[in-house]
């Protein structure tokens, strides 16, 4: 069976690093909506990241530090990365069935701040066991994602 990765309407430049850490980019990198993902695809992603994907939302919520702008791309891209960083700095952590992309380019505005690489919201995992099963379980939620977004 042959998999072919479908690109954004919009050509928008991406880093591509290898399986894992991406530190070589100097430690600090961020997950972001891709500007040209279809906002179906954009949202069934911010709902699977908030929801099985155990991302922290609180922050775009009404009333949290990264709830303006009230936008689609802007609310998918600090759920995005919150799952990121969470999840091991992984390029597979920053796909989200093609609607994500890592960017160099800080994304933080105003109060709202997202985390990076280098200060890692996993900092605090609490044994390298419960870390290997959760990464377990992520993968396995990013491959039924990707299922999903493929049969639409």
């Amino acid at each position: 069976m042959l998999w072919y990765k479908t690109e954004a309407t919009i050509p928008v430049t991406t880093l591509s690093p290898p399986e894992g850490n991406t530190t070589f980019l100097g430690g600090r990198t961020w997950c972001v909506a891709r500007p040209g993902a279809s906002p179906a695809d954009l949202q069934i992603a911010l709902d699977w990241a908030c929801g099985l994907g155990k991302a922290d939302c609180r922050a775009i919520q009404a009333g949290g530090p990264c709830f303006e702008p009230n936008t689609l791309l802007s609310h998918a891209s600090f759920a995005f990365n919150n799952y990121y960083q969470q999840n091991g700095n992984s390029d597979i952590a920053c796909y989200f069935g093609g609607t994500a992309a890592l960017t160099q380019n800080n994304p933080n505005h105003g109060r709202c701040v997202f985390a990076t690489s280098s200060e890692s919201i996993k900092a605090s995992a609490a044994s390298s066991w419960e870390h290997k099963a959760k990464s377990i379980w992520w993968k396995i939620d990013v491959i039924l994602l990707l299922l999903y977004l493929g049969r639409r």
